[in-house]
């Protein structure tokens, strides 16, 4: 079967966990603070920020308060994750808006219901894995943005659950596909960003056996949801073959607990000036030397 992500799943997933998702993604909470601090080195003075993948919206407080006055958006395919406090039905209500709160959209990252160089950061925390590739969202991105706009997002890389995945011999996928950083910057080039930044580091949480990290995984939305995953239940063999892997990894460390790698891959990128107009024709500047 073909390497697809079933995206009626992963709203499924986000759908059943909507109202303790706040609570229960903790890595994702951790790598939005990680971004927030990046920001420390950018020089960017947004009036409107955009946030894909807002989930409950919790990175939009930080942009707040790091932004005084900056307007804020927050968009997520799954309409059960948004808060329920300021729901928006359209992109010219929020664009309107002087409240000083953030304003909600349901709608897809691939499809923003923005205007052509409209907002000045496009803000993305751990969206990537959940789409059938970055490409569409990095174009939607480029398009919304006012040249000198920033793009700046975080995503999870191939070494992600490399325990879990480890275990597993049936041929079924049991986690998400994950980009290359290296990939993901090409990416960004073709797409027509400039000056792109990636890098990465790994983030180790544990655990006190399997079923607490899968039930982890479960409370977070991030229960796998590739089209070749297995559908039915795990075979008694497979359960028991997973089961002594992870037993066999928690033996080989001191504290008896079950490691799970988390890869996290760290973009951002730039919106420069167009070097050709619509009809194709390429823009010639003329300035002092």
């Amino acid at each position: 079967m073909a390497d697809f992500v079933d995206r009626a799943r992963v709203r499924r997933n986000f759908h059943q966990v909507a109202e303790t998702y706040a609570q229960a993604d903790v890595l994702a909470r951790e790598v939005d603070g990680r971004m927030q601090e990046r920001l420390d080195y950018v020089r960017l003075t947004p009036e409107w920020a955009v946030d894909l993948g807002c989930g409950p919206g919790l990175s939009l407080a930080g942009l707040q308060a790091r932004y005084p006055g900056v307007r804020c958006l927050g968009l997520d395919q799954e309409a059960a994750m948004l808060p329920a406090a300021k729901p928006q039905s359209a992109w010219r209500r929020w664009f309107g808006a002087h409240a000083a709160g953030p304003h909600f959209l349901a709608g897809r990252a691939e499809q923003l219901p923005l205007a052509s160089r409209s907002v000045d950061l496009i803000w993305s925390n751990m969206l990537l894995p959940w789409l059938e590739e970055p490409r569409p969202l990095f174009a939607e991105a480029l398009r919304s943005l006012k040249v000198g706009g920033l793009l700046m997002f975080s995503t999870l890389g191939p070494d992600t659950l490399q325990e879990l995945r480890a275990g597993f011999a049936d041929g079924y996928a049991h986690t998400q596909r994950f980009a290359d950083m290296h990939d993901l910057g090409d990416m960004l080039l073709e797409t027509g960003f400039a000056d792109p930044v990636v890098d990465m580091e790994v983030i180790t949480l544990t655990y006190p056996d399997l079923k607490a990290l899968v039930q982890d995984l479960r409370q977070a939305g991030a229960s796998c949801a590739m089209e070749d995953r297995r559908r039915g239940l795990m075979g008694r063999q497979v359960l028991a073959q997973l089961e002594q892997h992870c037993q066999a990894l928690q033996q080989q460390r001191e504290d008896g607990r079950l490691p799970a790698t988390f890869e996290i891959i760290y973009g951002h990128a730039w919106k420069p000036e167009p070097k050709q107009i619509a009809d194709g024709r390429s823009i010639i500047r003329f300035g002092k030397p």
